[in-house]
């Protein structure tokens, strides 16, 4: 099974999202408007967090770790099946949100547009 398709497919549903890779073909970079909210790499996939709330889900699943790029802000999840689906969707959301919500009010109000 191919996890990382099924949570690119969720991850491209979110509002003005879109796929890039501006660090290799291996990397594929997700961005809302401009900002980057996700990213799957060999690792797994990797999103922006509340900082204790990044702790918090790190304690409870090894396959939760620290984005080797910003320890603090961002959350690998290793892709082995032992983080519930919902619960990765729910930190694709919380990613999104975080980024959205440091936007300009008018770029915000963009993304109800589409």
């Amino acid at each position: 099974m191919d996890f990382a398709a099924d949570f690119e497919t969720y991850i491209l549903s979110k509002s003005s999202a879109q796929k890039g890779f501006p660090f290799g073909k291996h990397v594929a970079v997700y961005k809302v408007l401009g900002k980057m909210f996700a990213l799957i790499e060999k690792r797994g996939l990797n999103v922006k967090c509340d900082p204790d709330e990044a702790l918090i889900w790190r304690s409870m699943y090894d396959a939760i770790i620290p984005y080797h790029m910003n320890k603090e802000h961002w959350n690998t999840i290793v892709l082995d099946a032992t983080v519930p689906n919902d619960l990765i969707h729910k930190m694709i959301d919380d990613s999104y949100a975080l980024v959205v919500k440091k936007m300009k009010k008018s770029d915000r109000e963009r993304l109800h547009e589409f």
